[in-house]
């Protein structure tokens, strides 16, 4: 196959993986919200695929750690487009699959699987960057845990600036705020998954100019930054509602506070690791975050059954996207390409 020709279907690849992502990850963005019943789902994933695209205006550092931050490019140059393929295509059918069973998993730990797996088919364990790599793997703990510590602890303050005021005003007055706590989680939602798109295209076109091997100048191209939100941004519209079920219902049972608290302990983490350059998932993220709140009411109240299904997706999404790709790769390159 011609390079510039699978460098095109790449990108194209690349733009469907956002849109399977932002359809995956919809639940991230509104599930509190429609728990509390403060929008309906239709408003709901309309004000959150708005705000993904908005996330445009935040830089480009998890770009920049995925496109040249978790392969080394020079040791993989010569099957560079082929390996970030089979890695695009690994992640979308993990996402397919855990979206089919309805459990919210990471669009962008699938993605670092399938890089990680489909570049050591290449070049074995030499290919990966180590520094990337683990700064990566690691917030699949850090991230949640962050989540769960950050809400928990806002939801605390709230229920003790609160504990004299009436649950019909103190519901009263967190419908309104949570209207401004689910659009700013949209915002860093999009802010930090449109990225990961951004560095793959960046990658390939990288990788697509002749003799050009060196990520040292790795600038995403503004219609490539455009094409990533707004692929994301209408995937998120479309939604996975399966997944929604799981994270509006499943996990615990939701009041107004504590849907702003999850969503504002998750956006100030998702924000913060976005400037930071650490590739995180959002998924992992608000789940904490979720968890975190209804645990203020009593451990008990969390469906830690639910949680404990969830976490052992979670920590399958990286072999299992892995395997994919780097089958895939070793089967394409069996047949020729």
């Amino acid at each position: 196959m011609e390079l510039l020709s699978l460098a095109a279907i790449t990108i194209m690849m690349t733009l469907g993986f956002d849109f399977v992502n932002g359809f995956h990850d919809s639940a991230n963005s509104i599930a509190t919200v429609v728990a509390t019943k403060v929008l309906s789902p239709i408003a709901a994933v309309s004000m959150a695929a708005v705000f993904n695209f908005v996330g445009i205006i935040v830089g480009q550092e998890v770009a920049k750690t995925v496109g040249k931050g978790i392969i080394d490019t020079d040791l993989v140059f010569d099957y560079g487009i082929l390996l970030i393929f089979c890695a695009v295509v690994g992640a979308m059918v993990w996402d397919i699959i855990t979206w089919w069973f309805g459990i919210p998993t990471s669009s962008s730990h699938a993605l670092v699987g399938g890089l990680i797996d489909a570049g050591g088919a290449v070049a074995g364990l030499n290919a990966i960057v180590w520094g990337g790599t683990i700064k990566t793997v690691s917030f699949i703990v850090i991230s949640p845990l962050a989540g769960l510590t950050a809400a928990f602890l806002l939801a605390v303050v709230v229920i003790r600036l609160a504990r004299r005021l009436s649950k019909t005003m103190v519901n009263r007055w967190f419908r309104k705020l949570q209207l401004g706590s689910s659009a700013f989680y949209s915002f860093t939602h999009g802010t930090n998954d449109a990225q990961k798109g951004m560095g793959i295209i960046t990658l390939v076109l990288l990788l697509n100019t002749p003799g050009t091997s060196s990520m040292s100048e790795f600038v995403v191209p503004l219609w490539v930054m455009v094409a990533c939100h707004l692929s994301i941004s209408l995937g998120t519209f479309f939604g996975g509602w399966r997944i929604v079920r799981t994270m509006a219902s499943r996990i615990t049972k939701l009041d107004p506070y504590q849907g702003f608290c999850a969503e504002t302990g998750a956006a100030v983490m998702l924000y913060a690791t976005a400037k930071f350059g650490i590739p995180v998932s959002t998924t992992h993220t608000i789940s904490g975050g979720i968890m975190g709140v209804g645990a203020t009411r009593r451990l008990s109240a969390v469906r830690w059954g639910v949680g404990r299904k969830i976490v052992t997706a979670w920590i399958l999404t990286i072999p299992a996207s892995a395997t994919i790709a780097g089958a895939l790769f070793l089967a394409l390159i069996w047949l020729g390409f």
